[in-house]
Parts: structure tokens; C-alpha cells; sequence
């Protein structure tokens, strides 16, 4: 049975950043913490969103900068200390999937005991969610789509990267502005462009008959499609940033579902701590081999996603993908980003267990999950 449900109330648009100061008055937050990678901060977006807030108001906000690449366990208890120092009240993500995601981890123990761990949807946890503290996401990039989505993955200390969700760590507030992707390079506008891109292909194959997921799966990879490109080609391209933050949203919205294989590899990969992995990365590098293992049984919806990519009838996606990945300069293959096949068996078993294994639309085990490593290398 799907459940539809769109639940969080999201600024849209080029100056939607000046909405923060009365999106923390009606939230009753007063002393935020606001959660953020040292990326950003150097780039000024800090400064910009502290310029938005009246001037009494921007002594209250207390500061984690120091947000890794893949968000770990031990750095939610970092920003958790902080948050608890200054007696904060509320969270701010500012930043890429991996602040926003830090910050809705801080807004779980500010409310509910440690370990953070205990939280696992897939052993009970969330009957014991009770309550999170009020969060307001503002990406800066345009991929994961955390600003309107129930999860959030963390790398947990025992090596598991794990995939929290449940629908109160949907944010009280998203705020998606596209001025401030305008700054972002060539190189993580595609990856996370292909991540938005991910994310609204196995929205749409992951099972579940929730047919408003799929149009908005679908409307989010006919904007993303085309204009990936021309948002890498030219960053200032203010109509190729807004569309590809509709697209990075929509993407979240189409994965209430569930997602699928892609990211089920694309988390096993990422805990490998010394590779350091982007996960937009992964998910560009390793879509099309899963889309050539996902197609038997769905072509259907195969024949969906070639239309809303502009593909002709009978298209091979895989291969389309790949394309876009060359045109847009992603490695190829796992292997190029220091991925080698020792690395297999370990990663298989990670990949087992993914929440995301449980919506793919084929059923894959860890026979199909090891040869699948193996084509996408």
C-alpha cells in the first residue's frame, strides 16, 4: 500500500534565503545551531546567511563547521556538544546532503538519547523516535535532495554506513535557493546533478504503485536530463541552476518509495573510509550497470524513463547514461576512483543489508550484488 505524503513546507526559488529570519520565528527557534562544512563557510554563504538575520539575532547562532564528506558518528557527537553548549533550541543545515543529513542526526539526540545507533529502522528504531528538534535544511547543492526527505545516512563507528528514516526527520523548514549553487565547480555539479538524476530513476523503478511519485520522478529527470549540461558548461546559467534544484527535490519526493541497487552499492562503497568517495560519484559511476540488471520485468517503466529523457523507442539507457557521464567528465568505473575487486567481498555484504536493497525492483542477492560490483569496476 503507498503512502502519499508531501509533508514539509519548502521556499522555492532565487532569494528564497531572506525567508530564514521568519521561518526560525514561526519554528520558536531562537538559538540555532547551524551545522556546516568548511567548503562553504569559505565561500561566504555563511556570512550571507548570517547577513539575513537581524543583528541581536546573529550573536545566538552557534557554528559546526567541521562536517566531513560522508557525515560520520563521530562527528554528529561533535556538533551534538556543541549544540548542547550553547543551549540551542533548533538546527540549520547549510550545505550539501552531508550537513543537512549531520544535521537532522543532531536533531534526533537533541530529543532522544544516544546511541544513535538504536535509531535503526530496519531493527524497530523508529518507535523510539519520540521527537527531534526543529531543523531547517537550505542546500547548496543540487543532488541528494535531503531537504525533502524522511532520511538520512551516517557513518557509523562499527564501519556500517546506515540509512536512518523516518518521516520526523522530515525538515519543519526547507529553504531551496538556487542563487547559492551559482559558486559551485564543474566537477560536484555533475556529481551531484547525476545524484538528482539517481535518485529520480529508482524513485521511479523502486515498487510501491504510489503513481504521484512516479510524475514527479519523471518531471524531475526531464528537467535534470537537460539541463545538467548546459548548469556544468555554465555555472552562472541561472535557469540551469533553478531547474536542476527542482530536479534535486522532486528526485527526493519520487524516492518516498524507496530507491534501488544503485545505492545500496553506492553506501557499501562510500564506508570505505580511506577512498573518501563522493556519493554522486558512485551513483554516476555504477547507474548503468544496474540499469542494465534492473530491465527484465520493468519494461514499462523503461519505456517511461526513455521519454523523459528525449530517448528514442526502445533506447539503451545504460548506454545513454554513460554518455552523459563521459560528456560531463565522470570517471568511468569503479576502479578509477580506486575501487579494486580485494575490495568486493567486503563491500557485497554492506550492500546485503542496505535499506535501499529492499525497493529495487528486481530481487538481488549477494551473488548478483558481487558480479555486479565486478561489471561496474
Amino acid at each position: 500500500m503507498a503512502l502519499l505524503n508531501y509533508g514539509n513546507p519548502i521556499r522555492f526559488d532565487f532569494g528564497a534565503i531572506t525567508h530564514l529570519p521568519d521561518g526560525l520565528v514561526r519554528l520558536g527557534v531562537r538559538r540555532p545551531l547551524l551545522v556546516t562544512d568548511r567548503g562553504v563557510s569559505a565561500s561566504g554563504l555563511v556570512d550571507r546567511l548570517l547577513a539575513t538575520l537581524p543583528a541581536d539575532r546573529r550573536a545566538t547562532v552557534a557554528i559546526y563547521d567541521d562536517t566531513p564528506g560522508n557525515p560520520t558518528e563521530n562527528a554528529v557527537h561533535d556538533a551534538l556538544a556543541i549544540y548542547q553548549a550553547h543551549d540551542c533550541d533548533g538546527v540549520i543545515g547549510l550545505g550539501g546532503g552531508s550537513s543537512i543529513d549531520l544535521g537532522k542526526a543532531v536533531a534526533l539526540l537533541a530529543k532522544c538519547p544516544s546511541p544513535l545507533a538504536q535509531y535503526d529502522p530496519l531493527q524497530g528504531g523508529n518507535k523510539l523516535v519520540k521527537d527531534v528538534a526543529p531543523m531547517v535544511a537550505i542546500p547548496t547543492t543540487a543532488g541528494t535532495g535531503s531537504e525533502a526527505s524522511i532520511g538520512f545516512l551516517i557513518s557509523m563507528n562499527d564501519g556500517r554506513k546506515m540509512t536512518f528514516a523516518n518521516p520526523r526527520f522530515l525538515p519543519a523548514l526547507s529553504i531551496c535557493d538556487p542563487e547559492l549553487t551559482l559558486s559551485l565547480p564543474a566537477r560536484l555539479t555533475a556529481a551531484t546533478g547525476m545524484d538528482a538524476i539517481t535518485h529520480c530513476i529508482e524513485g521511479v523503478l523502486a515498487p510501491g504503485g504510489n503513481a504521484p511519485a512516479d510524475g514527479i520522478g519523471l518531471d524531475g529527470l526531464w528537467r535534470g536530463w537537460r539541463n545538467l549540461p548546459r548548469a556544468v558548461a555554465d555555472g552562472s546559467d541561472r535557469d540551469a541552476r533553478w531547474q536542476m534544484m527542482m530536479a534535486a527535490t522532486e528526485g527526493a519526493l519520487a524516492f518516498t518509495k524507496g530507491l534501488g541497487a544503485v545505492h545500496s552499492m553506492s553506501h557499501a562503497a562510500g564506508h570505505v573510509e580511506s577512498l573518501h568517495l563522493h556519493h554522486g560519484t558512485l551513483n554516476a559511476v555504477i547507474l548503468p550497470t544496474v540499469l542494465r540488471f534492473n530491465e527484465a520485468g520493468s519494461e514499462e517503466a523503461y519505456a517511461r524513463l526513455r521519454q523523459a529523457m528525449g530517448l528514442a523507442e526502445g533506447a539503451d539507457i545504460a548506454r545513454a547514461v554513460e554518455a552523459m557521464n563521459e560528456r560531463l567528465g565522470i570517471p568511468k568505473g569503479l576502479a578509477s576512483l580506486g575501487v579494486t575487486e580485494s575490495m568486493i567481498d567486503e563491500l557485497v555484504p554492506h550492500a546485503v543489508v542496505d535499506l535501499s536493497t529492499r525497493t529495487n525492483p528486481r530481487p538481488v542477492d549477494a551473488g548478483d550484488f558481487g558480479r555486479l560490483f565486478r561489471e561496474a569496476m
